[in-house]
Parts: C-alpha cells; sequence; structure tokens
C-alpha cells in the first residue's frame, strides 16, 4: 500500500486528468490503496479546488470536471513539450490578443521545465518556422521569457539596446509590462540611469538578463501601459518625415479593400478592374512593401522612389527563393 500521500494525489490526479470515468475499483487497484483511501484522497484534491465528480452505483466512479477557477495541471512529458511549444508560437503572432498571455504563460512553464524537455522544445524551435507578419521582425522567445519573468517578479532587469540610428547602449530599468502591437513588442519601463519613463522595442534588445534585485512598483502616468505605448510609437511616427503612397491595383475595389489596413490612405476605383491607393504615410517604407505583397494581385507603385526600390528588392528576394 503507497504511504507517499503526496505522490499518490499526483498520480491520482494524472488519472483523472484523463478524459473518462474512472471505477472506485480501478483507481485503487493502481495506486494500490484501498478503496476508502481513494475517497479520502478523492476528498483532499476536492479541498485543493479540484472539481471531482462522483457517481453512484455499479458502474458509478470519478472524473475531473469543469469548475469555477483553473486549478494547477500535472503534465507529462509530452504534453509539456506540446504546451511550450503552441506558446511559443502564440507569442510570435499567432492570434490577435494572445500573445501576452502566451508569453506570461510560457515564462511560467519554462521555469519549471526539465533541462531535458527545455531541449526537446528548443530543437522543435529550431528546426521550425511560422509565416512572418507586419514587417517580419523576429523575437526569440527567450527574450520575451526573460523580460516577462522579471517584470512578474519586479526584478530590475539590464539589457543592451541599439536606438534606431544604430547607437549601442546599456539600460538598467525597472520593467512594468510587456505590450504587443500585432507587428511589434515593446516594453515599458522606468529607465533608473534616465530617471524616466521609456518605451523600449524589444527587437532592438539583446543580452537581457534579470539582477535580482527586486523594485516597489512605481505609478504609470496617464493610465494604462497599451495606452502609452500608444502614444509614444504616435508622437516617434509624428517625428519622423511622413511621404506620399501612389499605388495602382490592377483588380477591383472590393477585392482590394479588405486587404489594406486604412491607415496607408484612401481606396478608389478607378475602372470596374482596377483601383487607386493615395494617402499620407508614416509607416515604415518595409511594412508597407510587404503588406502591398500581401494583396495578391498585380500593382504598380506610382510613388514614392524609396517604396518602389523596397518592393523591386523584396521581388528580387522571392523570385530568387523559388530558383527563378
Amino acid at each position: 500500500m503507497s504511504t507517499d500521500t503526496p505522490a499518490r494525489l499526483l498520480q491520482l490526479l494524472s488519472l483523472l486528468q484523463t478524459p473518462r470515468e474512472w471505477p472506485g475499483g480501478e483507481l485503487a487497484d493502481r495506486l494500490s490503496v484501498s478503496r476508502r483511501t481513494v475517497r479520502r484522497d478523492v476528498d483532499r484534491l476536492r479541498e485543493l479546488g479540484y472539481p471531482v465528480q462522483a457517481t453512484q452505483g455499479a458502474s458509478g466512479g470519478y472524473r475531473l470536471v469543469a469548475g469555477k477557477a483553473m486549478p494547477p495541471l500535472v503534465l507529462d512529458d509530452e504534453e509539456a513539450v506540446a504546451i511550450a511549444v503552441g506558446l511559443r508560437a502564440g507569442a510570435g503572432h499567432a492570434v490577435d490578443g494572445v500573445e501576452e498571455a502566451s508569453v506570461r504563460a510560457l515564462a511560467k512553464l519554462e521555469q519549471v521545465l526539465p533541462s531535458r524537455l527545455r531541449h526537446r522544445v528548443s530543437a522543435l524551435g529550431a528546426a521550425t518556422m511560422s509565416l512572418a507578419t507586419g514587417d517580419g521582425v523576429r523575437i526569440a522567445p527567450e527574450t520575451l521569457t526573460v523580460m516577462a519573468s522579471a517584470t512578474a517578479a519586479h526584478e530590475q532587469l539590464r539589457f543592451a539596446y541599439e536606438a534606431k540610428d544604430g547607437t549601442p547602449s546599456r539600460r538598467l530599468t525597472e520593467p512594468h509590462r510587456l505590450v504587443s502591437t500585432g507587428r511589434r513588442w515593446y516594453l515599458v519601463a522606468y529607465d533608473l540611469e534616465r530617471q524616466d519613463w521609456r518605451t523600449f522595442r524589444v527587437d532592438r534588445v539583446s543580452d537581457p538578463f534579470a539582477t535580482g534585485v527586486r523594485f516597489t512598483e512605481r505609478m504609470l502616468p496617464g493610465g494604462s501601459a497599451d495606452a502609452y505605448v500608444r502614444r509614444s510609437v504616435l508622437a516617434r511616427r509624428q517625428e519622423s518625415s511622413a511621404y506620399e503612397v501612389d499605388v495602382e491595383f490592377h483588380a477591383p475595389l472590393d477585392k482590394v479593400g479588405g486587404r489594406l489596413p486604412a491607415s496607408l490612405g484612401e481606396l478608389a476605383a478607378i475602372a470596374p478592374t482596377h483601383c487607386r491607393l493615395r494617402g499620407t504615410v508614416t509607416e515604415p517604407v518595409e511594412w508597407v512593401a510587404a503588406r502591398l505583397i500581401w494583396v495578391e494581385c498585380d500593382f504598380v507603385v506610382h510613388g514614392p522612389g524609396e517604396l518602389r526600390d523596397r518592393v523591386r528588392e523584396l521581388g528580387r528576394r522571392l523570385s530568387a527563393a523559388a530558383g527563378n
């Protein structure tokens, strides 16, 4: 008979998490205990918040049902690897609104993953890739999880940072929140050396590590972190030079309209089979070029020249990738 109650409870919980109903006798045999012990262990699980349902009768048994809260899960190796890989995908532009939750969950999971499973997750990540979105900026999941862990633990975070003009610097910060805008990740943090709040593009961050020094969270001016990022990004765009976009699409207006964001300008029909985009844009030229290609129809860039050059360069790369 098993006398290690914690180990037995974990084994019982692992069995009950299988989507089926377990007869009391079968559970007793699996755990090498009496039915009475099974009943006591079930009561202990209920006290811990696990909603274990019991049915009476000859064919009755126990099963885990949905409760009001999410209790801790017991995962085997294959399940842990599968969830970690899925969360990495979610952290990198999977579903709108899920990225930030994926990073938080991934940080918690990788903190307790055994080294052998970390290696498997890393190997799977290195052997696979997802379709890039937006301007194609890629971020290592490890960078996000280190930053997310420091943020959650209220630990000072140190990292190398490269400004837009390429100037390198070292930053010591009190991380507040990670914010995903869909195309990019930003860290909202208090810069201790500059004594002010800052937003950092995560794709320009390298070598982040938590110092272990704890801090008391400061009050972010102006409300939520996402609103702070929106204001900061908008201010940076307004500081940069806007440019006029003029693109003609060889496709009807109704086909093109749903594939372009309103921020690129106004789209108007110029013929039953053609439409034209004109607008003042502050988005990066690389991103605009990528969005034009997503429309998946022939088009001609009338201006500006920089956009025309970027589309031409993307065309050469795609042609080379296809072996032409």
